[in-house]
């Protein structure tokens, strides 16, 4: 896969990378659904209410089952403003994070808006979804982030003092640009995490969770995804906070059975760096996906985080196949999320096919306009 056009996607190929798009933003989202009922509980409090072994099965949030937060929201416009980048880059302009946070912004809206707004011709589908405009407990440095035109860059970026997993859970889709280099992933992802997260935890964080999808998206194992991210992140400064819980989290799984204590310790006091060694050392020692979903979201910390977090690596590993079918019946948004990811694997595979100098598809860039 070392491009993203062209006669070198043979079928089995664009297959088994629609497999693994599927997989990643599923997976991420049925992990936020997962968790989201758990956040702000102590452990005690999870068993107290869902038995000793914790919560083993999506529970009530916002008034179903299967409900997602503002993470899975966020990752959705990540994909779109993906999309549109692709498309934009017809006209001769090609700055992705500025795609990036016009995606964003988009998001922005649905958090005070009613819901789509028909006048603004620039939105897309994406934004015309009506079950996007439910506000889902979004993270305050999100809002002020996005709450403005100004775009916040790793030179200056917004809330310099945010060290929260929110970024990085929706980075998956970085990872996702499989014929990009893994030094480039990470920089886009870094990018766009300081949008709204502007601690140095917080956008390697996120950096270091794209790299990881990256290599698991191309075929890679999970541990070599993560001594990828490791040696990228080394010329990086102030990394060692990261790259110390990335290693952590590799050495937990040599040290006896999981337990919730054990994920705990890891998770630390919820900053990125710890949800994120959560989540791969989740992925890494789960018997399978639900196994390791469940391991990631009994705990006392950020759970939706945890479980976003983990689904991706697990989703963009296996493949939606793998994903618990019970658990995917009743999430919420699930066929928005089956057409985006058909759209971006199409996209990558085929997208001279859809748009270009030769002409374009009047259907394609009524769903992804250029402006």
């Amino acid at each position: 896969m070392g491009a993203t056009a062209g006669a070198v996607w043979g079928r089995a190929e664009q297959q088994d990378f629609r497999s693994r798009v599927r997989g990643t933003l599923l997976g991420a989202a049925v992990g936020d659904a997962l968790g989201a009922p758990l956040d702000g509980l102590s452990l005690e409090e999870i068993r107290e209410a869902y038995g000793a072994e914790g919560l083993t099965d999506l529970a009530f949030g916002y008034g179903r089952r299967g409900a997602v937060t503002h993470l899975t929201q966020l990752t959705l416009f990540s994909v779109d403003g993906l999309i549109r980048a692709q498309v934009r880059r017809d006209t001769g302009a090609w700055h992705p994070p500025t795609d990036l946070h016009r995606a964003y912004r988009r998001w922005a809206a649905t958090q005070s808006d009613w819901g789509p707004d028909e006048r603004r011709k620039d939105d897309g589908w994406l934004a015309r979804e009506e079950w996007l405009y439910a506000r889902r407990d979004p993270a305050r440095s999100c809002l002020l982030g996005l709450g403005d035109e100004t775009m916040g860059t790793p030179d200056a970026p917004k809330n310099p003092g945010e060290p929260g997993p929110e970024a990085a859970a929706r980075s998956a889709p970085f990872g996702l640009l499989v014929g990009w280099e893994p030094q480039l992933v990470v920089q886009l992802a870094v990018e766009c995490a300081a949008q709204t997260h502007g601690h140095p935890t917080a956008y390697l964080s996120a950096g270091a969770y794209a790299v990881i999808v990256h290599a698991l998206a191309r075929g890679e194992s999970l541990d070599g995804g993560v001594q990828r991210a490791l040696a990228v992140l080394a010329t990086r400064p102030g990394h060692e906070p990261v790259t110390d819980a990335l290693q952590h989290a590799l050495g937990a799984v040599r040290q006896g059975m999981p337990s919730p204590g054990r994920v705990e310790e890891l998770a630390g006091d919820g900053t990125a760096e710890g949800v994120l060694a959560v989540a791969v050392y989740c992925a890494l020692v789960g018997e399978d996906i639900r196994h390791g979903l469940c391991l990631a979201v009994n705990q006392g910390g950020a759970s939706g985080v945890a479980g976003a977090l983990t689904g991706g690596l697990l989703g963009a590993l296996h493949g939606e196949t793998a994903l618990p079918p019970a658990w995917l019946a009743e999430l919420e948004g699930r066929p928005t999320i089956l057409v985006l990811a058909d759209d971006f694997a199409m996209e990558m595979t085929q997208g001279p096919a859809l748009h270009g100098p030769g002409g374009s598809s009047p259907g394609w860039l009524a769903r992804y306009p250029r402006g």
